[in-house]
């Protein structure tokens, strides 16, 4: 808890964020870039604790993006038959 007695993100059973059901399109993907870009630094420098959050946060975003995503045709190059083409 910090000093003005608000749960810390990631301790306790406290808030993880804002609910990924109730962000706006834009504000969804503008929170998965933030995350996937800090995944780095959190791995190498960040507590036990910090790295769960992260996981926690970072898995409650991507399944509210792959939700509202369902149908979402994957890149050609990024499926098996992709990389084994990539391969030969």
């Amino acid at each position: 808890m910090t000093d003005n007695g608000q749960e810390q993100p990631g301790t306790g059973d406290g808030p993880r964020g804002v609910d990924p059901a109730t962000l706006s399109e834009p504000d969804l993907l503008r929170e998965l870039e933030a995350i996937h870009r800090s995944r780095h630094d959190t791995l190498l420098h960040g507590s036990a604790a910090a790295l769960a959050a992260h996981d926690t946060r970072m898995g409650d975003l991507e399944a509210e993006y792959l939700r509202r995503h369902r149908d979402r045709a994957p890149a050609a190059g990024r499926t098996r038959e992709g990389a084994r083409a990539r391969g030969a």
